[in-house]
């Protein structure tokens, strides 16, 4: 098969959606198939360079919809020479666009069928946190987002509590729900140079106990609630440290190192930036665990990738796989509150050093059997041949 994924933007920093296009697309080529991206991106923006799979950047967008009227005509003069579409994501122009170019395939058998991942962006979360941006999501989804899913092929989830999730959001609401596991690939094998990369970076962080905290800056992932929670328990060990590592995409890191040490723990918490490569593996090596408190989180690459690395999890219930997490015993979950942040960090710091081992023998076993990327491109590829 010949695979377009659609995305409006292809810039690492973004996470989610595209992370899912680059760990799977390899494996996909690996397996026969091609795969491509078409993105609202400029071609000479600087993350496309060297960039791994082949990109048809064909911006500027406009406005916050990404709207890109090269978009439109593109599709429609390309969309025949691709054998399945793929839209990652909801909300935006490339939907739409893809669905006025596609929407008369059953009067026009060459064009190919597409398909829709939303990545977690029919999430009840974004309704209760944000019930103004829902009124305006109200405007777009009779008229836009409902016929983009209705009309697809089928309807990507990444994982049962996804599916379930996405028809608490709107009252009218159909499409053919299809569940498709992501996941990621096996780290680099030199565990050791990886370490040694992320201390040369982080020299002073050699000897002690880290906590390590991966992704987004941002207030859904709940990292006011970490340094709280990390503000009651530092005392246990004066050896412990808090990592936050990933970009301050809304400004949001100087309000929590105001809070830190207004807490008195500045001293006590590393501030990385985005991390990439060895230093990423490395600081994943290095953690004793991943907490990621998220008040909403689809997947979490970051915590597969945790447990790729034999790292156990400290999760809230708000990450949609914590129920595989739980089942398997590679992490720890709780409530996405400062309570149940709190009870996580507690229950890992009671752990005696064999029980932490342990868990993190079975972090690697729940991977392999759940989350490792070859599975997931498996298990797309099937999906695209019914659907």
């Amino acid at each position: 098969m010949k695979i377009l994924n659609v995305i409006s933007s292809t810039n690492p920093a973004n996470g989610g959606p595209i992370e899912a296009i680059l760990q799977i697309a390899p494996l996909l080529i690996e397996a026969g198939h091609t795969s491509e991206i078409i993105s609202f991106d400029l071609p000479d923006d600087a993350w496309l360079a060297n960039y791994p799979l082949k990109v048809h950047g064909i911006g500027p967008s406009q406005t916050s919809y990404a709207y890109c009227p090269r978009f439109l005509p593109w599709l429609r003069q390309n969309a025949k020479n691709y054998d399945r579409i793929i839209v990652h994501g909801l909300w935006q122009y490339c939907g739409f666009g893809t669905w006025l170019a596609l929407r008369d395939r059953k009067s026009n058998p060459e064009l190919p069928p597409y398909y829709v991942y939303p990545h977690g962006m029919l999430d009840p979360w974004f309704k209760k946190t944000y019930p103004l941006k829902h009124l305006k999501k109200l405007l777009y989804w009779l008229p836009i987002e409902y016929w983009v899913l209705k009309d697809a092929a089928a309807t990507f989830f990444t994982c049962e509590a996804e599916k379930e999730l996405a028809r608490q959001s709107f009252a009218i609401y159909k499409c053919n729900e299809v569940v498709v596991n992501l996941g990621t690939a096996k780290p680099p094998v030199d565990r050791h140079q990886q370490q040694q990369a992320f201390f040369d970076q982080f020299p002073h962080l050699k000897e002690t106990r880290i906590l390590l905290f991966l992704g987004r800056i941002h207030v859904k992932k709940g990292c006011d609630l970490l340094i709280e929670a990390f503000a009651q328990i530092a005392n246990q060990d004066p050896n412990l440290q808090l990592v936050f590592a990933g970009p301050d995409q809304t400004n949001w890191q100087a309000t929590l190192e105001d809070r830190a040490q207004d807490l008195g723990i500045s001293s006590r918490i590393t501030w990385t930036g985005m991390l990439l490569g060895d230093s990423k593996w490395g600081a994943l090596h290095a953690a004793e665990a991943l907490v990621l408190p998220s008040h909403q989180e689809n997947f979490g690459f970051v915590v597969a990738e945790a447990l790729a690395c034999g790292t156990p999890v400290l999760i809230s219930n708000k990450v949609n796989i914590w129920q595989e997490i739980e089942s398997d015993r590679a992490g720890i979950v709780a409530n996405d509150d400062l309570a149940g942040t709190v009870s996580l960090l507690q229950q890992w710091l009671a752990l005696s050093p064999e029980q932490r081992e342990e868990m993190g023998q079975r972090a690697g076993s729940c991977f392999l059997d759940r989350f490792e990327a070859h599975q997931a491109a498996a298990n797309l590829i099937q999906a695209l041949n019914k659907n």
